[in-house]
């Protein structure tokens, strides 16, 4: 599996694209919201020749979702999320406008993920863990195979997600970093939302909220 990661909008976020040697390609948490941001992230598909199948989303606060509209319609996929995530996504519209935001559109989900589902693309699967205390209905997406995890906001290199925002709570964010990604192999890499990649092992030891 190859993972892409393309850095949009002023929240600095991480878009990820994810495909094999079949070109089946997922897009998670595409956050493009100005044109040449959407430009780059077809550009990059169509360079590479490769096929969007699915559209996923780790969570649904704002800075996720600004290119979810565009993603649907471009490729004619449906929007997957947690359900417990949709009251998030559906605050988005009444907030946006002041968060400089005015053009965004709506998408909501045509399908809902859930704890041990698999997310089948190619020859890749995901495993999904149900990961809340960031956001409701955080999910993480899990390859055994190489041993990679598109993380979304729950832990980043030595910090981890925020838990001010509504619907985040700090104990529970802690629970699912230590029961959920803490039980995978210390040399899993940790492809977060915002930030430079890391690993299990290296926050293990390094992560100050988790020591």
């Amino acid at each position: 599996m190859e993972v892409t990661c393309l850095t949009f909008n002023p929240f600095s976020e991480n878009t990820y694209l994810l495909h094999d040697e079949t070109k089946e390609c997922v897009v998670v948490d595409p956050g493009c919201y100005e044109q040449e941001e959407k430009d780059q992230l077809k550009a990059y598909i169509e360079k590479q020749g490769l096929k969007v199948v699915r559209l996923l989303n780790t969570h649904c606060h704002i800075d996720h979702v600004l290119g979810n509209q565009f993603v649907a319609d471009t490729y004619g996929v449906p929007l997957e999320i947690h359900e417990e995530d949709l009251q998030t996504l559906r605050a988005v519209p009444a907030y946006a406008p002041s968060y400089g935001f005015p053009k965004y559109n709506e998408v909501l989900p045509a399908t809902f993920l859930k704890e041990g589902d698999t997310v089948k693309f190619g020859n890749i699967e995901l495993e999904v863990y149900f990961t809340p205390g960031h956001a409701p209905g955080h999910v993480v997406f899990y390859n055994t195979a190489q041993k990679v995890c598109i993380g979304g906001d729950v832990l980043f290199r030595q910090s981890i997600g925020r838990t001010d925002l509504p619907g985040g709570d700090f104990d529970t964010l802690i629970q699912s970093i230590k029961n959920k990604l803490f039980t995978l192999p210390d040399e899993v890499v940790v492809y977060p939302g915002h930030g430079p990649e890391t690993t299990i092992g290296h926050e293990k030891k390094n992560n100050p909220f988790l020591r």
